[in-house]
């Protein structure tokens, strides 16, 4: 039987799920789209999901309660419109579909499910949360592909689900080799403490954009708060912002770091680039890539501020660096590359 996947997006506000359709598309397989954002919602959601919740949180002051927005019978019409083989859910689906239906669809048209684990990690320092995914969500799923080792790991290990590593990926770029700089360091992310720290150690090289910098003004020096745009950017405006920038910096937020996972996406997008990048260090990072030849990273505030003041003034260094860089992602990282790596194991082995 012909194989058609669906992709059902939860974090539609990042172009990953896009991209990755279409390269699933470009291999020839039927490959449909759907932002669950853009989904119809049930009525009155906005009201209800306050009840609801006000109603569970009476019962278990401990737990947690999602009211989904989905309109349960209209997806479940869309499915046998699509009539797919296999779904693939980005990110998560708890947010939109009850995980007990989505498994009940996966029974009645005997679909095969998957998740591309994109997010698991910004749930850490939520428990209610991030517990009521794990028992709840992941459980429905014939495998969860994540974007950590050390997620994988856990998923496999602690709460014994069939996962795999799989890292993320970004489009092939025409890279401008003769681009102008308009930026020495740039750094793009929201705010949370530990970057704030570590940035201001270059605060006279870097230019930020973000979200949630404004509202952590009181923690932040006047010097720092003038390299400052508090406004998140992707897409186009993005990519043309890194081949700008002589050095792209990327730190993980903390809860990541204090799990000793670092691979997110801003790493390959700005290897896509042909980018220069520095980021912060951590072993997942380093068996994908090769430091001091492919990327360059510090553990340190102090060696961060070093070595921005060292590849500023080493320009050919920095340049071999982000070559070998771009070499290796197109090479392995590329969202071509992926989906064929991802198709194997979805479509093959299963």
């Amino acid at each position: 039987m012909k194989k058609k996947i669906l992709i059902l997006d939860g974090i539609a506000g990042v172009p990953l799920g896009r991209e990755l359709t279409k390269a699933i598309s470009d291999e020839g397989i039927d490959t449909s789209y759907l932002d669950m954002k853009k989904f119809d919602h049930k009525v009155f959601y906005g009201l209800k999901s306050v009840v609801y919740k006000s109603l569970n949180k009476i019962e278990s002051s401990d737990g947690f309660y999602q009211y989904p927005r989905l309109n349960e019978n209209k997806f479940e019409r869309y499915i046998q419109l699509i009539n797919p083989s296999i779904i693939l859910v980005i990110g998560f689906v708890y947010k939109f579909l009850n995980p007990l239906f989505l498994q009940k669809m996966k029974e009645k048209y005997d679909i095969k499910l998957f998740l591309y684990d994109t997010d698991s990690c910004n749930l850490y320092a939520k428990r209610r949360e991030f517990i009521y995914f794990l028992d709840n969500e992941l459980p429905v799923y014939d495998e969860i592909l994540s974007f950590s080792k050390v997620t994988t790991r856990f998923f496999k290990e602690t709460k014994k689900l069939n996962a795999s590593f799989f890292p993320f990926g970004a489009n092939r770029l025409n890279v401008v080799s003769n681009a102008t700089f308009s930026f020495e360091v740039l750094f793009v992310g929201s705010c949370d403490l530990r970057r704030i720290f570590l940035l201001e150690s270059i605060k006279d090289n870097v230019t930020i954009y973000g979200d949630r910098w404004s509202r952590n003004f009181p923690l932040i020096s006047d010097t720092l708060k003038t390299k400052v745009v508090d406004q998140g950017i992707w897409g186009n405006q993005l990519l043309n912002m890194l081949v700008q920038s002589k050095i792209v910096l990327n730190i993980t937020r903390s809860h990541f770091y204090g799990v000793e996972t670092g691979v997110n996406l801003r790493i390959f997008e700005a290897l896509s680039a042909g980018c220069f990048l520095l980021s912060d260090y951590s072993d997942e990072l380093a068996e994908l890539f090769d430091v001091g030849v492919e990327i360059e990273t510090f553990t340190s505030s102090r060696e961060l501020s070093e070595k921005v003041e060292y590849y500023l003034n080493h320009p050919d260094e920095r340049m071999k660096i982000a070559k070998k860089g771009h070499e290796k992602f197109l090479a392995m990282h590329s969202w071509d590359v992926k989906a064929k790596l991802l198709l194997n194991k979805i479509i093959h082995t299963h």
